[in-house]
C-alpha cells in the first residue's frame, strides 16, 4: 500500500507529438478549458518527479521513499524542512541528474510545479506562495492566459511557444547544440479536486525527446549550476 497518492498522469494535447506507448491524450481539453477560467502555461522541464511530503521524498512511486543516489541532496533539505510540513505535498523537478537535455544556466536543482493538500491541487498562486516559504523556486512560468475563445489560435501558440529555447538555455545531450525546450505544462490557475486531476491539467512534448539509448539511472552525470560555469 502506498504511504500518499502520487501525481496523477497528465494527458497530452491531441497535438502533441512526443508521445510514447504509455502517454495518453485528452481529446475533450477544448471542452475542459471552457470550465476554467484561466491557465497558465509553464515549462516542462527534463528531469524526475519527486514529491515531499512529512513522509519523506518520493520518485514516482509513493509506496516507500526514494534513496537515489540522485536524490541525496533533495533528502537533505527535506530533513531540515520535514516538520514544517505539515499534510502539505509539495511535487516539484529534480533536474540534479542530466537526462535528455542539459541545462546550462540552472540556479537550483528543484523546481515546484504543484502543492498538494487534503485531496485538493492548490491554486498556482498558493504553490508559488508555499514554493517560497520553503525556499524553492518555481517551474517558469511562460504565461497565463484567461478564458480561452479559439481553439485554433490557442493550439498554434503553444507551438510557438514550444519552438523556443529553455529560460535555463536547454542543449541537446548527444550534439552539444542548442534545441528547444521539452514542451510544456499547462494547468488551472485555481485550486482543484484531486480527482477532476486530467480535467485540469494538460501538456504538449516535442518529438523525439528522450534520445537516450538506455535508461539515464544507469549512466547518469549530475548536472552544473549556472555558477559552476562562470570563469
Amino acid at each position: 500500500m502506498s504511504i500518499s497518492t502520487k501525481y496523477g498522469r497528465t494527458y497530452h494535447y491531441p497535438f502533441s507529438p512526443g508521445t510514447t506507448s504509455d502517454d495518453r491524450f485528452n481529446h475533450q481539453y477544448w471542452q475542459d478549458l471552457q470550465k476554467i477560467n484561466s491557465v497558465v502555461h509553464t515549462e516542462k522541464l527534463d528531469g524526475e518527479n519527486n514529491c515531499l511530503s512529512k513522509y519523506g521524498v518520493f520518485a514516482r512511486s509513493h509506496v516507500a521513499p526514494t534513496t537515489s543516489a540522485w536524490t541525496a541532496q533533495l533528502r537533505q533539505q527535506w530533513a531540515l524542512l520535514k516538520n514544517d510540513l505539515g499534510d502539505l505535498e509539495i511535487f516539484g523537478e529534480n533536474l540534479y541528474a542530466i537526462h535528455s537535455i542539459e541545462y546550462q544556466k540552472l540556479e537550483s536543482y528543484f523546481y515546484v510545479f504543484a502543492v498538494r493538500l487534503h485531496g485538493v491541487w492548490l491554486s498556482w498562486e498558493e504553490t508559488k506562495f508555499y514554493a517560497n516559504c520553503f525556499d524553492f523556486q518555481t517551474v517558469p512560468e511562460i504565461k497565463i492566459i484567461e478564458k480561452p475563445q479559439d481553439e485554433e489560435a490557442y493550439a498554434q501558440d503553444i507551438l510557438q511557444i514550444v519552438e523556443q529555447p529553455s529560460i535555463f538555455e536547454s542543449y541537446d545531450i548527444h550534439t552539444q547544440k542548442p534545441c528547444s525546450m521539452e514542451g510544456i505544462v499547462t494547468r488551472n490557475t485555481g485550486e482543484y479536486e484531486a480527482t477532476d486531476f486530467e480535467h485540469n491539467v494538460f501538456k504538449y512534448v516535442r518529438k523525439n525527446h528522450v534520445k537516450t539509448d538506455e535508461h539515464w539511472t544507469r549512466n547518469w552525470k549530475r548536472a552544473s549550476l549556472i555558477w559552476e560555469k562562470i570563469n
